[in-house]
């Protein structure tokens, strides 16, 4: 079967369908897990309780993300560039370390704590966190008046293609005498709006509920649909050229099942209202997606990537467009093989929690019915009021106090503590959240041997650096090869960003594709003091070597002393380095060895003339010699010059005068015996190049 061109209603059917199977397949099979982690990290359960029995839930999950979440974003965040852009040969270094420092760049200009934050946190609880890169082209308008201009300035005006001219008035006429003739220009008031469009790689998190992906995927990278939905209104549609009638037959809640009249009620409105659609019909609300997908329309048998731009709760395809890639940057914690969905923390420790919760209820019940014990009455011999008042010092009226007596309440604690504690063991032994690594309890750590604690905080800490590790292979590095597709493709020429406290220029085009991308978080990445410890001993090596041999030593340079030194300041938590050491890099430390070499030379000098008075004599009359010497020199090539050129123009005098004869004498022979002269060839004699011309030309007259 051989492939085919697809039409509109084709195109829009498959893509309409593959995009509701992807809805329904994350609605139903993901969703209530989503519903579930979200539930229990918000401190509730499904566990049931009876009437007057304690209802508190153990709050494990919220616990555990709680502690998990700031040694993630410590990691990242304080450890250098989380992802790093490898050269494959050595002519890329360069362009490999502009790569890295412009993607880490546009990360933080992102605010890219708020966006790891985000990914982060929804990973932990909702299986995935996903972040979407990209370029986005702005317009903003600006208004100006001018008053007291002339036709001709507004003609100057109106050449600016950014600029339109929304309104005119003339504020005096012209001037015109009686014979027509424009003595003073009229003048004119104007309003005119500047628009300015501007480019910038963008970075913003999508919440997990809004995302869809195809049933079969495994990655990100082989879906064979995604994308994301979200509310907007008719009025934004048709900001994007969409026609109004179409959109707002699309619109309507973002619940197919709820009608227009129920979710205005739910929300509070009535027909009344400024918000109703009736009055506005642009606010009114509409299902918004966009979808990425794989399709071979052309028919050539090689399917490309498009984007899709759906509406209404059908999605029914509003317009698509050819793309290079994938914006979606998927973060899991703890990946399934060959699933797209893995497992968030919540649902590792979720039934931990009820099990806690369980025993926690029992224990609390327990010390409650210890603290106010029930009691075997007869109520003929005792006042049932006075037993059912529970006030504390209350006195109880009875004929026979043998008829009173407390039903014996053993105690739970005994069972009920060591149960919880191997419950939290068992929520520390998933999660990797103890004592150790968390630094929190001051008694874990006693009559422990420094190798016996290192021990214990790397056992501790080795699963949450794994989850560090899986974050940053998967999300970290698809959102940073994104960046650096996206600056390939829309390189700005006017681009400057600060690198090491310098502003230098940044031109994307130059970093080709030769470029590998590898994660820069590894094991141990967040031992700070080890690694503070590391770089002290190679800066007192790279001191070593720099005093020991110079500053030709070829292998330390000053810029490596100076990054050694602001590493160290960074893990100490200085991060503005630049504040205490000057920035430096090698044109600048070239330049610097320059100049120092020069004033040694000068100083040199100097100091010889200071020790020798005749020497600084001799120098100053030399001196005197060589400046008499040039310009004897420059006096006689210019008298030489002067005198050849009389030479030359007497000589054009004379050739003047040889052809005014020549055409006389030719006219007499003629005029006398009727012979013909061969003028040419005596004039071509007499223009024959002459030895001091040719001197003057710089040429030998032996050729």
């Amino acid at each position: 079967m051989q492939p085919k061109k697809l039409s509109e209603e084709e195109v829009k059917n498959a893509v309409s369908v593959a995009v509701r199977e992807a809805v329904d397949f994350v609605e139903s099979e993901i969703a209530p897990d989503r519903i579930k982690a979200q539930r229990y990290f918000d401190g509730e359960s499904y566990l049931g309780s009876e009437e007057g029995r304690s209802q508190v839930v153990a709050t494990k999950c919220r616990d555990t993300i709680r502690s998990v979440k700031p040694s993630l974003m410590r990691v990242f965040l304080q450890s250098g560039t989380p992802v790093e852009f490898i050269p494959r040969r050595p002519e890329t270094v360069k362009a490999a370390e502009q790569a890295t420092k412009y993607a880490e760049y546009i990360f933080e200009r992102n605010n890219g704590f708020n966006i790891i934050s985000d990914v982060f946190h929804d990973a932990l609880i909702k299986k995935v966190g996903v972040a979407k890169v990209y370029y986005d082209e702005t317009e903003e308008v600006e208004f100006d008046e001018y008053s007291g201009i002339t036709e001709d300035q507004i003609e100057l005006i109106r050449q600016d293609p950014d600029t339109e001219i929304i309104e005119q008035e003339i504020i005096i006429e012209a001037r015109i005498d009686e014979m027509g003739v424009q003595i003073e220009p009229a003048f004119y008031e104007i309003k005119v709006a500047h628009t300015r469009k501007e480019g910038q790689i963008k970075i913003k998190s999508i919440a997990p509920e809004d995302f869809f992906v195809d049933r079969d995927a495994i990655s990100i990278d082989d879906c064979y649909v995604c994308g994301y939905s979200s509310t907007g209104r008719v009025g934004d549609l048709v900001a994007m050229g969409f026609d109004f009638e179409e959109v707002y037959k699309l619109s309507g809640t973002s619940d197919s099942t709820v009608s227009d009249e129920e979710e205005f009620a739910r929300r509070g409105w009535d027909d009344n209202s400024e918000t109703d659609s009736s009055i506005d019909p642009s606010m009114r609300r509409v299902l918004i997606t966009e979808a990425y997908m794989k399709m071979d329309i052309e028919g050539v048998g090689v399917p490309k990537m498009y984007k899709f731009l759906c509406a209404g709760q059908d999605f029914e395809v509003l317009d698509y467009e050819v793309c290079d890639y994938n914006p979606f940057a998927v973060f899991e914690v703890d990946p399934e093989p060959h699933t797209f969905f893995g497992r968030s923390l919540v649902d590792i420790i979720i039934d931990d929690q009820d099990a806690s919760t369980s025993l926690l209820r029992g224990l609390l019940d327990n010390i409650a019915m210890m603290n106010n014990p029930r009691l075997i009455v007869n109520d003929s011999m005792v006042n049932m009021d006075d037993i059912l008042n529970n006030e504390i010092g209350g006195i109880i009226r009875a004929k026979d106090t043998s008829q009173i007596r407390e039903v014996a309440i053993g105690g739970a604690a005994s069972a009920a503590l060591p149960a919880m504690t191997y419950y939290d063991e068992s929520i520390r032994a998933k999660t990797g959240v103890s004592g150790a690594s968390m630094g929190m309890d001051t008694d874990v750590l006693q009559s422990q041997t420094a190798a016996g604690v290192n021990a214990a905080v790397q056992a501790a800490s080795a699963v949450s650096e794994l989850i560090a590790r899986t974050l940053a292979e998967g999300g970290m590095k698809q959102m940073f090869d994104i960046i650096a597709k996206l600056a390939r493709q829309h390189p700005n020429a006017n681009e400057i960003m600060r690198v090491d406290g310098e502003f230098v220029p940044v031109d994307p085009s130059s970093w080709g594709t030769e470029i590998d991308i590898t994660a820069n978080v590894g094991l141990g990445n967040n031992k700070h003091a080890e690694r503070a410890a590391t770089l002290q001993q190679a800066l007192q090596l790279q001191m070593q070597v720099y005093q020991g041999y110079g500053a030709q030593n070829g292998l330390v340079t000053l810029t490596n002393i100076r990054n050694t030194v602001a590493d160290i300041m960074k893990l100490g938590g200085i991060s503005n380095a630049d504040r205490y050491i000057m920035p430096m890099s090698f044109e600048r430390e070239q330049q610097m060895l320059m100049q120092q070499q020069m004033m040694q030379q000068q100083q040199a000098q100097g100091s010889q003339q200071a020790l020798d008075p005749n020497m600084a004599f001799i120098e100053t009359e030399r001196m005197k010699a060589a400046t008499k010497a040039q310009v004897d020199m420059q006096k006689v090539v210019m008298e030489n010059q002067l005198k050849m050129h009389e030479l030359g123009m007497k000589d054009d005098l004379e050739r003047d005068q040889m052809a005014q004869n020549l055409l006389v004498d030719a006219a007499k022979v003629v005029g006398q015996y009727g012979a013909n002269v061969d003028v040419a060839r005596i004039k071509a004699e007499q223009n024959a190049p002459r030895p001091h011309n040719m001197q003057m030309m710089g040429i030998s007259p032996n050729g």
